[in-house]
């Protein structure tokens, strides 16, 4: 290992107690998207000790950060970005509490080389994946228009530890139908907004047949009536939509709205229709996860490319990957097949000491990718190069 990246592995190592004891207070303290205080508070602590200057509420969102280092004038930006919201009632079952001590430690260790190199490193606190869309929120705010390259490492389990996984784009639209309540003895005098939405239900599994093979609609009844022997003057369902790309969900999303527009014809219920905002589809950069995986192999760990034809969550990370090149890489915290993200036991492996020590490892490999990045202009061009051309032209003439 180069000498430059050895001195990145001790300022990782010498940060050990600090961020083992981040990662253990995050996930200590779970909290949902947009409501991160103490994450937040427990991260700028860290930053802070290092002597790091905090801009907290970075991009208009209040529990978002950043934190910049400089090196030499004339490269470019690379952000680490950490992720710190917890799932409602499981807690940090998708391992957030590593995704943020992880991009510290990143920042730590890339901190301690960069007055060497051209360009700067940032930090940056992406709150409310988990729903909120945080990154998406922040690029509207302008948070990445100084970045030129973005990292993160996302934990897995079952030991799949894969460099360059996919993810398809992602969208929760919500739909209320408004009616008349009555008495069900004389149900011609209201108008029944729970038949509006089980239309909506029935209308979509009609058209199932001619959705494209990767277009999922999954749906639920939220409120459906109160009463059994009155006819529902409100009901209101939601949907997740799925698809290769955030366009393919945009037209979901108009399909979805005929659909409520039908009901709103053949039971004279009023309907609303709101959507979040859409997780795009994933772009990895592969000449960056290349180095990653290079440099994971270094610390240790081998990493694989993933199955091609199996199909993937999302995140908001999609997004980011339309505008600027980005990494989204996995490392596994528990060989364990049992144990699945989004679970209670997760939560437990996320906490395991085992988890914080691929943490460390993590924060390691992401840090030597920047220093790759930013010790080579002909590497910048190849990243460049290769996002360029997977980045399809629809996505580039907005």
């Amino acid at each position: 290992m180069e000498e430059r990246k050895e001195r990145i592995g001790k300022a990782v190592d010498e940060a050990r107690e600090d961020l083992i004891s981040l990662s253990r207070n995050i996930h200590d303290h779970p909290e949902l998207g947009f409501e991160e205080y103490k994450a937040l508070g427990f991260i700028s602590d860290v930053l802070e000790k290092y002597g790091f200057q905090v801009q907290k509420g970075y991009g208009g969102l209040p529990t978002s950060f950043r934190a910049d280092a400089r090196g030499m004038d004339g490269g470019p930006n690379i952000a680490f970005l950490a992720e710190y919201d917890a799932l409602k009632g499981v807690g940090h079952g998708c391992g957030h509490n590593l995704i943020a001590t992880c991009a510290v430690g990143a920042f730590l260790g890339m901190a301690s080389v960069i007055h060497e190199l051209p360009g700067r490193i940032c930090i940056i606190g992406t709150p409310a994946e988990e729903g909120g869309a945080g990154k998406v929120k922040l690029l509207d705010n302008g948070a990445f228009d100084d970045v030129d390259y973005a990292l993160m490492m996302h934990p897995s389990s079952g030991g799949s530890n894969l460099v360059g996984r996919g993810g398809r784009a992602a969208c929760t639209v919500y739909v209320e139908f408004h009616g008349k309540g009555a008495h069900s003895s004389v149900p011609k005098n209201g108008i029944n907004a729970l038949s509006a939405v089980i239309h909506v239900f029935n209308q979509i599994d009609l058209m199932r047949p001619t959705f494209e093979p990767q277009d999922n609609i999954n749906g639920i009844i939220m409120e459906g009536g109160t009463a059994a022997n009155i006819i529902p003057s409100f009901a209101s369902c939601a949907f997740c939509l799925r698809a290769d790309t955030m366009k393919r969900i945009e037209e979901l999303i108009e399909i979805l709205r005929r659909c409520v527009e039908n009901a709103e014809r053949l039971t004279g219920a009023k309907g609303e229709i709101r959507c979040d905002d859409i997780s795009a589809e994933r772009y990895p950069n592969r000449p960056m996860c290349q180095a990653f995986k290079d440099n994971m192999n270094e610390l240790g760990i081998e990493m694989t490319w993933p199955d091609p034809k199996k199909q993937y969550g999302s995140s908001d990370i999609g997004n980011v990957s339309i505008k600027i090149p980005a990494i989204h890489d996995y490392l596994s915290i528990t060989d364990d097949t049992e144990i699945q993200g989004h679970t209670a036991e997760y939560a437990e492996a996320a906490a395991a000491p085992e988890a914080q020590e691929i943490c460390l490892k993590g924060a390691k490999g992401l840090a030597m990718t920047a220093c790759d990045i930013l010790s080579s202009r002909e590497f910048q061009k190849e990243i460049q190069e290769y996002h360029e051309k997977q980045i399809p032209d629809f996505y580039k003439n907005k």
